[in-house]
């Protein structure tokens, strides 16, 4: 066997080349590694999530029905506000009423009571 200047640098280079194929190859099988911990870690989150999301979609659908009650609630309170309002107009109509048809005469009848005893007073002075 003979070792020929050509062997030599054919042996260097298949070297050189192993060399780079290490180097290349070592960062993708870390790269590889940090693949499976990826897609371990997504279906751990996926694992974990379905729990949450179900529990989220109960909390909506009572909020939903939480907020449907109150809905309900606020047409009440606003259909006795505006009963409370018809009663407080109808009250002051009937306040004016009393007003103008007890409180005018009875103005009236002070009036002529008050003139009788001035007359009355004016009289006994003569």
């Amino acid at each position: 066997m003979t070792v020929t200047l050509g062997g030599i640098a054919g042996l260097i280079a298949a070297i050189a080349f192993l060399l780079l194929v290490g180097a290349v190859g070592w960062p993708l099988i870390r790269l590889a590694r940090v693949f499976d911990e990826l897609r371990g870690s997504v279906k751990d989150l996926t694992v974990a999530s379905v729990p949450i999301l179900t529990e989220l979609e109960s909390t909506v659908v009572a909020t939903n029905d939480e907020l449907g009650k109150l809905a309900v609630v606020t047409e009440d309170v606003a259909t006795v506000s505006g009963k409370a309002s018809d009663v407080a107009t109808d009250v002051s109509r009937v306040t004016t009423l009393v007003s103008q048809t007890i409180a005018v005469p009875f103005i009236k009848v002070a009036a002529v009571m008050s003139a009788s005893k001035r007359a009355i007073r004016g009289w006994g002075k003569k």
